[in-house]
């Protein structure tokens, strides 16, 4: 199945930061921010609780990068105990469908990859690909 997509002729500094912004959105922790941002506002505990093995380190780092790319809104209530809950912001959920698209496939096609994998694991070492 041959696919074929053309890209709109872009300048090289143009897509030398779509790239930086990419790397920046498309890695796994970010991923799993915005997908389970995507259903609803969650405070911190929540977050960490829905995305199994992140760290509360990890968490903070990237929530701290989503907001200041302006996908996350991050909001202080003045109550005690202090309550902060995350949302995303209109430019996150334009990247949601995105996202889901994303995480779709790769549940659909998992098994796909886990064969693949073991085939190519299973070639002896330094066999021509075919």
């Amino acid at each position: 199945m041959e696919v074929t997509v053309q890209l709109p002729e872009v300048d090289t500094a143009r897509m030398c930061h779509a790239r930086q912004i990419l790397d920046r959105v498309g890695d796994k922790w970010s991923i799993a921010v915005i997908h389970a941002l995507g259903a609803d506002t969650l405070r911190f505990t929540e977050l960490k609780r829905t995305i199994h093995g992140i760290s509360q380190r990890m968490l903070t780092a990237t929530l701290r990068t989503l907001e200041r790319d302006g996908l996350v809104r991050r909001t202080v209530h003045p109550v005690v105990p202090p309550r902060v809950d995350y949302e995303l912001t209109e430019l996150g959920m334009t990247l949601l469908g995105i996202v889901c698209s994303l995480m779709g496939w790769a549940v659909e096609h998992g098994d796909a990859i886990d064969e693949a994998r073991a085939a190519y694991d299973a070639r002896p070492a330094g066999s021509p690909t075919g």
